[in-house]
């Protein structure tokens, strides 16, 4: 089956490869790949500076929609046909703390489909049944495509900092996990402004239509005179930093209130320098955010069949495989909103 391959560590070394198709083991599921979503971390693995565990050659690929194909000895959850997602682990140890406190998510000896076992830019993907969530009815395998991302962001939205109704929160970057928090922090009652830059305009747009009640070009807008206009000269309760750039996060310190919660999800692809006194001047509460675990994914399932988040209107292109190079460009000049690909047969 042909399949797209990151061959070897540093900057590029991706090509469209003919690799086996899998043969499910025991409480293994093989599931058809029908939609595969290109993340930011996969933009990350192409330039070389991911700093998650990356072992090619692997077939690259984490978020997708698919069909069950094949069912390995013992599976009983599952049926042919049946329409499924998956989270992203495919090993954690089970030993560490993380993983004895439920937080796998953080794992040190994680191991992701996409970066370690094979993905899904391919026409199959290996699974386990204790991974999988099936997608509800109501629920397209097109708007199932962004259920990993959407499960990413209730991690971080509803897991690790707490959002009360009449809070103002800054969504920084309008990208897919942007758009997404938009939802998010609006179905938790937030007054939400979303912050980006010229290029961000259709995503800019994409934000109010998705319940933001205010944008800001922070390139021609004064982000924190405006922020300090509607909180009485405070700054937000809560600031969602999902761009992953260095000045956005710099940003984020400066505009949130004392004792106001600072949520960083976006990834930097390098270390950079930051005014870190300010979250003791401040008192302010940083939180990390990393992927994603059983509860979340259990919500986001929730969320999506009943239309508090919805995904669709974010996937703008949906290209064959074979345009892999011409989809992830898009992807990365910002040129729509999400981008999806379709697996082609080798």
């Amino acid at each position: 089956m042909l399949a797209l391959v990151k061959t070897a560590p540093g900057k590029g070394n991706i090509e469209l490869r003919e690799v086996p198709k899998p043969k499910p083991g025991p409480g293994q599921v093989l599931v058809e790949i029908k939609y595969a979503g290109i993340c930011g971390s996969d933009l990350h693995i192409q330039e070389g500076d991911i700093q998650l565990n990356l072992r090619p050659p692997v077939v690259m690929g984490h978020e997708f929609s698919g069909l069950v194909a094949e069912l390995g000895e013992g599976v009983t959850k599952y049926q042919i046909g049946q329409p499924v997602v998956s989270e992203t682990a495919f090993y954690t140890c089970g030993s560490c703390i993380a993983c004895n406190t439920g937080n796998d998510n953080v794992c040190e000896h994680k191991a992701l489909i996409g970066f370690v076992y094979p993905g899904v830019f391919t026409e199959y993907v290996l699974l386990w049944e204790k991974r999988m969530h099936p997608i509800p009815e109501n629920v397209s395998l097109l708007s199932a495509v962004m259920s990993e991302p959407v499960a990413s962001s209730v991690r971080g939205v509803y897991e690790q900092i707490h959002i009360t109704p009449a809070d103002v929160v800054v969504v920084a970057g309008p990208g897919g996990m942007g758009l997404i928090c938009v939802q998010l922090a609006k179905a938790a009652g937030a007054y939400v402004l979303v912050s980006g830059v010229p290029d961000d305009g259709r995503r800019m747009e994409m934000a109010l239509t998705l319940g933001a009640d205010r944008t800001v070009d922070v390139v021609h807008e004064d982000l924190k005179g405006i922020l300090y206009g509607l909180t009485n000269n405070e700054g937000a309760d809560v600031y969602i930093e999902c761009s992953g750039a260095p000045a956005s996060a710099r940003t984020g310190l400066e505009v949130t209130r004392r004792r106001g919660q600072y949520l960083q999800l976006g990834l930097a692809g390098a270390p950079f320098e930051i005014d870190f006194a300010k979250i003791a001047y401040k008192e302010i509460a940083v939180y990390g955010t990393l992927g994603q675990k059983w509860t979340a994914w259990e919500r986001t399932m929730k969320l999506l069949a009943s239309g508090q988040v919805v995904t669709e209107p974010l996937i703008t292109d949906i290209l064959p495989l074979t345009e892999w190079e011409k989809a992830f460009a898009k992807f990365r000049a910002k040129d729509g909103i999400k981008v999806v690909m379709t697996p082609v047969k080798g």
